[in-house]
């Protein structure tokens, strides 16, 4: 885990050298409960497991779970996801990279908030021992007092990642789901559904019956796709009768531009796949100023799209002939180089064709983490993994963890299309190939989504 941590480390020494003029806070201290310390925590631990029934799965209920009314700490939740954004872009863009190798002919869509949201409501149901590989990943290891690790609150954590969340504006309309599918005989912990309620909108806690899979797997599929309006069909397979619970979790980004496209301007084009290979889509065009950049070190172009409030896109376009893997690489891809193309844009006119963009992802954590590393993965949610603060059932495994993330963008915007921006010669640039993209938000500089496409008209 050494090797885990020393990233995430110079991360943080980066954090305060970027500081210097306040006094530096390790995140440890942000995050850590409240009123207790290394003294009480024996004590703290030492009381009972508090767990809740589950409501037994009735395909006619569909009602979310009622919300618990406390709210998350307030106090320093500025200070709070500052720190957090900066531990969770690198992480994200790692996690992504692993994610592009699994699929790497396919579109891809990733959210880094919603992940550790996911991986963070299981750290509250973790053994000691499992709960410091969730705090080591995220980079919020107490490097100083390696025994207090277990003080860290997860609900400051998840509360943080939700506040994130709130930093866009209505145009730009984030949603998240919860549902956790728990054997019928299984109490989970008051924490842990606490947890699931601290970032989403609306959550499903129920109980299953998993002695006869198939019918189960038909019971489960068929109310996560009434409970989500039937945008998730299908999620779960190859149940297997000893699970203990299946997770699911759905994270839907619908935004706005910050200036709109004009649908009369919108025409089917070629998009091409691949050298030989071309697909008709619909490509939306407008001439206006855009902050850009031809990167001729990476081969590629940088453009930089404002969606309402403070949010925005960048997309990277590989140049013709260069593969888009070829960019997506852990020399290429990172916060540095991130860095670097936002402070070296430039303004310009433009002649821009892109696609419209509606595309989901279906991701597995367990394959995820694999693609990181087994030994992450079964430190975190496979074979090494102990929850022995999630249920009162033990031993008590999460037999799958499932993240499904949304995209859509169409020609809307905030503001109507203004004409005179198109004064000067403008270079075209049509996003007419597979590309890179990635939607942020402009307050603490938080990666909210992380894709590829490489055929628009999937």
């Amino acid at each position: 885990m050494r090797r885990l941590q020393a990233p995430l480390l110079v991360v943080l020494l980066c954090c305060c050298l970027s500081r210097a003029n306040r006094v530096y806070v390790h995140p440890f201290y942000l995050f850590a409960a409240d009123n207790v310390s290394c003294e009480t925590l024996k004590n703290q631990m030492s009381k009972p497991l508090e767990t809740l029934p589950v409501s037994p799965l009735d395909s006619e209920v569909l009602t979310p779970d009622n919300r618990d009314p406390s709210k998350v700490n307030r106090q320093n939740i500025t200070e709070r996801t500052a720190f957090l954004a900066e531990l969770l872009n690198p992480l994200g863009l790692r996690m992504y990279l692993a994610l592009s190798k699994m699929q790497s002919s396919k579109n891809t869509l990733f959210s880094p908030v919603n992940t550790c949201e996911s991986l963070f409501s299981f750290y509250l149901g973790a053994s000691k021992t499992t709960a410091s590989f969730f705090l080591s990943l995220l980079g919020l290891s107490d490097i100083v007092r390696e025994e207090c690790l277990s003080i860290v609150d997860g609900h400051k954590v998840l509360g943080t990642l939700q506040n994130i969340h709130s930093f866009s504006g209505p145009e730009e309309k984030i949603t998240t789901q919860v549902w956790a599918f728990a054997r019928k005989d299984a109490q989970l912990s008051r924490d842990f559904i606490q947890g699931t309620q601290d970032f989403s909108d609306s959550s499903f806690i129920r109980g299953v019956d998993f002695s006869n899979p198939q019918e189960a797997e038909t019971l489960v599929n068929s109310f996560v796709e009434k409970t989500s309006d039937g945008n998730l069909r299908n999620v779960f397979g190859d149940l297997n009768p000893s699970s203990n619970i299946l997770f699911l979790s759905s994270f839907n980004f619908q935004g706005k531009w910050k200036t709109a496209f004009q649908p009369e301007k919108t025409s089917l084009q070629e998009f091409y796949l691949n050298a030989t290979t071309t697909v008709m889509t619909p490509m939306m065009t407008r001439t206006g100023r855009y902050h850009y950049l031809n990167d001729k070190l990476k081969r590629c172009t940088v453009l930089k799209l404002p969606l309402t409030k403070q949010a925005y896109m960048l997309l990277v376009l590989p140049h013709e002939g260069v593969n888009l893997n070829n960019i997506e690489t852990e020399g290429n891809l990172h916060m540095n180089v991130f860095s670097a193309w936002h402070q070296n844009l430039q303004e310009g006119p433009l002649e821009l064709s892109l696609p419209k963009l509606s595309t989901s992802s279906v991701n597995d954590l367990n394959d995820l983490l694999t693609n990181m590393s087994p030994e992450i993965e079964a430190k975190l949610l496979g074979s090494e993994a102990e929850f022995s603060q999630l249920s009162n059932i033990t031993p008590f495994s999460i037999d799958k963890a499932v993240n499904t993330v949304r995209l859509d963008l169409s020609e809307e915007g905030a503001e109507p299309e203004d004409e005179k921006e198109a004064a000067g010669v403008p270079l075209r640039l049509s996003f007419n190939r597979p590309f890179f993209f990635s939607v942020i938000e402009g307050y603490n500089n938080a990666i909210l989504l992380l894709g590829r496409i490489t055929n628009p008209s999937l």
